[in-house]
């Protein structure tokens, strides 16, 4: 029975292979890119560019079909103007980023969905916003590995710049720090990123697995190196479940995979041991007995 609901469905099929490589490789790239967004306290930045991306996915939709290429260039270009012009028209108008960045993915999220609903069926809408391991061909197995691999060595170029705009981005100026361009660069690797995972898990969800593990994480550790551990291990296991149950449960994977790393993240509140909710209602050790 366990090999049956386990091991089968990846042994039998290759369409559900290539998936689970495709979200391995991007359980690797997304989470540390999380753990920065939330260090900088952007968390919310990566869901309003999961958004962001789908009026260009729509228009390489109109163009080319759902080829992963055409999709994948639109999305990236459509990132990319609502990152960078919700920083140059905050700048410009003297309005709050968040402000701006809030009325340009929703304006972007209903333009994709309109144009989408315009040409496309409703199976292929809900490709596109929720994934589908039929989805996953070569190319898209090839855009993954890709953005994951630059996502991985721009990480080890810019740990330290990154960490420093973190926790001391005074001390960073005063060295010389040229944070806006790491900026901009972490930016243009988030929404690669994204672009990257819509395949499997769709344009709603591709956030779900940069920024729920990354939730979990800080409730199994203290370090940053540590916090990136385990939240590439929460998405790994929420990769896996996740297809497992949209194989079985024929859903979305996209869904399906942010709902296994929502259940992840609430077992980590109740029993993690960094501010669980289990570690704080326990009395310490010395009152026991």
């Amino acid at each position: 029975m366990l090999w049956e609901a386990l091991v089968a469905p990846f042994a039998e099929f290759g369409f559900l292979r290539r998936a689970l490589v495709a979200c391995l490789a991007l359980s690797l790239a997304a989470p540390p890119l999380g753990v920065f967004l939330m260090l900088r306290r952007m968390s919310l930045t990566g869901d309003a560019l999961s958004h962001g991306i789908l009026p260009g996915v729509a228009l390489g939709f109109l163009l080319a079909g759902l080829s992963p290429p055409a999709l994948a260039a639109g999305g990236l270009a459509a990132g990319l103007l609502v990152a960078l012009g919700a920083g140059a028209l905050s700048r410009a108008t003297g309005g709050r980023e968040d402000a701006v960045l809030a009325a340009l993915y929703l304006s972007a999220l209903a333009a994709g969905v309109a144009l989408i609903s315009w040409r496309g069926s409703p199976v292929e809408l809900t490709q596109l916003l929720f994934g589908s391991v039929l989805g996953v061909d070569d190319a898209a197995l090839l855009l993954a590995g890709g953005a994951a691999s630059a996502a991985l060595l721009f990480l080890a170029l810019a740990w330290r710049p990154l960490a420093l705009e973190c926790f001391d981005p005074g001390f960073g100026r005063s060295v010389g720090l040229r944070g806006g361009w790491w900026h901009l660069g972490f930016l243009a690797l988030v929404v690669l990123t994204l672009v990257a995972s819509f395949q499997a898990v769709g344009t709603l969800m591709a956030v779900g697995l940069m920024m729920l593990p990354v939730v979990a994480a800080r409730h199994w550790a203290r370090g940053l190196g540590g916090m990136v551990l385990a939240a590439v291990g929460l998405a790994v296991l929420a990769s896996v479940l996740g297809l497992l149950g949209s194989y079985h449960a024929d859903v979305p994977t996209g869904p399906a995979i942010t709902l296994c790393a929502a259940g992840l993240w609430a077992v980590s509140l109740l029993l993690g041991p960094v501010d669980g909710l289990w570690a704080r209602w326990r009395p310490p050790r010395h009152l026991e007995g």
